[in-house]
């Protein structure tokens, strides 16, 4: 995915948001396109993708100064978007942290609290795009 690919879902309105993530999306009409992205199959038993999705991370070092934190994010962010791609909508999808984890909550870059909250939060964001999508 290249920097142009980012800014045209960047400057779509957000289709889910939490506290601290937020979900952008842009549907698009090509197939198959390649890059940096995870492409997970959506429901074809053998393993070939019915429609095309693509997924991208935005997570500011000035957000998650740590390397560990940052990793710890982008991990269980394509995770979460492997759990719910079966209920999403084709197209390009970029999730972007928008504020910080507080760092007296969380004062370990990659503490057992700071993964349960991550992992909570983008559940629930993920949970709100699949259903804004069935509307």
């Amino acid at each position: 995915m290249r920097a142009a690919d980012f800014e045209r879902v960047l400057a779509q309105r957000p289709c889910a948001r939490t506290e601290h993530f937020v979900l952008h999306h842009l549907s698009t009409a090509k197939e198959g396109a390649a890059g940096e992205l995870s492409t997970p199959a959506t429901g074809a038993s053998d393993g070939l993708v019915d429609e095309p999705l693509r997924f991208g991370l935005v997570i500011p070092k000035r957000h998650a100064r740590r390397a560990v934190t940052r990793s710890l994010i982008k991990r269980q962010g394509r995770n979460a978007f492997q759990r719910g791609a079966g209920g999403l909508r084709a197209g390009d999808w970029v999730l972007r942290l928008r504020s910080p984890f507080p760092v007296a909550q969380f004062p370990s870059a990659a503490s057992h609290a700071l993964r349960t909250a991550v992992h909570g939060e983008l559940a629930t964001l993920f949970l709100a795009a699949a259903s804004g999508a069935r509307r």
